[in-house]
């Protein structure tokens, strides 16, 4: 997944731990993962993308026209490339490359601190496992993102367009670049066969169903928090609702912080044209009217 718009490094300064860290050595694949998907929604980095993209392309003219193969084959390499890139231009001009991208071409620490909890931009977000002993929900996430959309396996020239994923944190990391940290969550991200929007706009959930393994990132900064509950007229699916900004002015420890009951609101696509509650039920043959429920007149 990329964002559809670019974000500059430095748009941290508001992000605050709630909770001790460990530090892990992670796995090379995930944190590999994690900072290809920094990089390419760094701003400084996209030249240096357009440039690798040329690359490939010159160095296999056949599989120019195959975006797909372009894509994965620029995925594969590009950490590396600008490793010896950069490198390359800080023993020519040590003055012509910006600070900022010497250090995330060098790429982060292996040993990565892992957190419970973290505040970002004056919202608290947690991982699964701690929302897990809590009464409240924190680690619901939304993210409108731009993906290549492929029609069958066999499609070679998928095309782009945006799509909102829907997750649940698992682990938040944040990755150490010697001069600068950036928080990236990981997370479970929902299939689109887990997916669905019923009658009246409401956004669906399968939450066993996991898709994007590949993409599994996204930086703390990119996303909206919001809320499961569990749907009793369909088992096993979950309504999504979006959750209003939650500041905390002050820097608390998690523990003095504790549980915050707030209200949400529907996460809709919409809701349909009537004009009467006689039409609606008549539209929806009774199936989304809740029964022994008290009569509430609105003026």
């Amino acid at each position: 997944m990329e964002l559809t718009k670019a974000i500059r490094i430095g748009h941290f300064t508001e992000n605050w731990t709630l909770s001790g860290c460990t530090v892990s050595v992670v796995d090379q694949d995930l944190l590999n993962q994690a900072h290809l998907y920094v990089l390419e929604n760094t701003e400084e980095v996209l030249p240096y993308i357009e440039q690798h993209m040329i690359h490939i392309k010159t160095a296999y003219p056949k599989f120019r026209k195959r975006t797909k193969w372009l894509q994965d084959k620029h995925n594969s390499t590009f950490i590396q490339w600008l490793r010896f890139k950069v490198q390359s231009e800080l023993e020519e001009d040590n003055n012509g490359v910006p600070e900022n991208l010497r250090w995330l071409a060098a790429g982060p620490n292996m040993a990565v601190p892992l957190y419970r909890s973290y505040l970002i931009k004056g919202i608290k977000f947690n991982i699964k496992a701690q929302d897990d002993v809590r009464t409240t929900q924190n680690s619901g996430v939304y993210l409108l993102a731009q993906t290549m959309q492929v029609a069958s396996a066999k499609d070679k020239n998928p095309i782009l367009s945006n799509m909102g994923f829907y997750g649940v944190i698992q682990e938040i990391w944040d990755l150490d670049y010697q001069k600068f940290t950036i928080p990236v969550f990981r997370c479970d991200w929902i299939d689109s066969s887990g997916l669905v929007v019923d009658e009246l706009g409401f956004t669906l959930v399968d939450l066993s169903k996991i898709g994007h393994r590949n993409d599994q990132f996204v930086l703390a900064s990119q996303v909206k928090q919001i809320f499961f509950v569990d749907d009793p007229m369909h088992r096993g699916w979950s309504v999504v609702l979006s959750m209003p900004n939650r500041e905390y002015n002050d820097v608390i420890g998690d523990e003095v912080l504790g549980d915050v009951i707030i209200e949400c609101e529907p996460f809709t696509r919409g809701m349909p044209n009537v004009d009467t509650f006689d039409e609606l039920v008549g539209e929806l043959g009774g199936q989304n009217i809740r029964d022994g429920c008290e009569d509430i007149w609105i003026e």
